[in-house]
Formats: C-alpha cells, structure tokens, sequence
C-alpha cells in the first residue's frame, strides 16, 4: 500500500513487482494481479481501467 501512498499515478501489477523488488516473471505479475483484483473486490483499491490500480480518492 505504500507503493499507492507514494506515487500520485495508478499502478500497474508490473510496476508493483518492480516497486517491491520481485523479478519480472509471469508467476510474480500474476500473482501480484490477483492479490490487486482482491483488494478491489473489498473496496481499498480501484481498478480505473482493465490492469490499472490506483488508491479511492476521498
């Protein structure tokens, strides 16, 4: 979540792989995609566009 908090654009599952160090392989993104649509699907994320995350904004 820190990684939403400092950066003012909506991320994308690679540039969070990337923000927490993790190789860029297709296991890591997916997983990272998954983990992202969930925090969706509960409200503390918004997915803008198909692969696009980003913080609600108040």
């Amino acid at each position: 979540m820190t990684a939403f908090a400092d950066s003012d654009d909506p991320l994308r599952a690679r540039d969070l792989c990337l923000a927490l160090d993790l190789p860029l392989l297709p296991k890591h993104t997916e997983g990272i995609r998954s983990k992202l649509k969930r925090l969706v699907s509960r409200g503390i994320l918004t997915e803008i566009e198909p692969g696009l995350f980003a913080q609600p904004r108040p």
